[in-house]
């Protein structure tokens, strides 16, 4: 119904915002990395998810159309309702989430609260075979660099492998990747070094 919604930020709490468009202020609950990169005052655009419930109309919003897409695998769970979807997403970003996923991380999954290893062993299962690794990465991948984001998304992901062959987990090897300044023009050599330094200083 509601593809998204763009408007000012006329408030906000711990789990939500008001987005104030053409006189009307929309309540939209939102993951808590969207609601920390917002502040009131300012305009946004909110990719936009509406739940329908005997007793209320529930919307929620997201600042890309690559997280709601993930919520909406997400409530597809078996037991994962919307409540379950956002914490997840608040908890885990949805890029390594996808690759949490993809290497069944576990532990990376569990972070979200209300998720014990059972639920997330479920929701590995159940996603695995619906995200790709290169997904993970092509949203990563700045454009403009000196290879093509589909070469960008095979280096990183090869970064990825090689560390969590070293003992690293799929999270800990992803965060590592993706923070590699200038990572989008890197070889894969380049950018296994650039993350192993990394994590050897913290």
């Amino acid at each position: 119904m509601l593809a998204y919604i763009k408007g000012r930020v006329a408030a906000m709490d711990e789990e939500s915002l008001v987005l104030e468009n053409g006189g009307i202020g929309y309540r939209i609950l939102a993951p808590v990395p969207a609601l920390n990169s917002l502040s009131k005052g300012q305009e946004a655009r909110l990719y936009t998810h509406l739940q329908v419930r005997e007793d209320a109309m529930v919307l929620y919003g997201f600042l890309s159309q690559d997280d709601l897409a993930l919520f909406k695998l997400l409530i597809g769970v078996n037991g994962i309702g919307p409540k379950g979807a956002m914490g997840i997403l608040s908890a885990v970003p949805a890029d390594e989430l996808r690759f949490a996923v993809l290497s069944e991380d576990t532990k990376a999954i569990c972070r979200a609260p209300g998720i014990g290893v059972k639920t997330a062993r479920k929701l590995i299962l159940e996603l695995k075979d619906r995200l790709s690794l290169e997904e993970a990465f092509e949203a990563a991948s700045a454009p403009g660099g000196a290879v093509s984001p589909g070469q960008a998304a095979d280096n990183r992901g090869e970064a990825v492998q090689a560390l969590t062959a070293l003992g690293y987990s799929g999270a800990e090897a992803l965060r590592a990747v993706n923070a590699v300044e200038g990572g989008e023009s890197m070889d894969t050599e380049a950018l296994l070094k650039a993350a192993l330094k990394s994590m050897m200083l913290f």
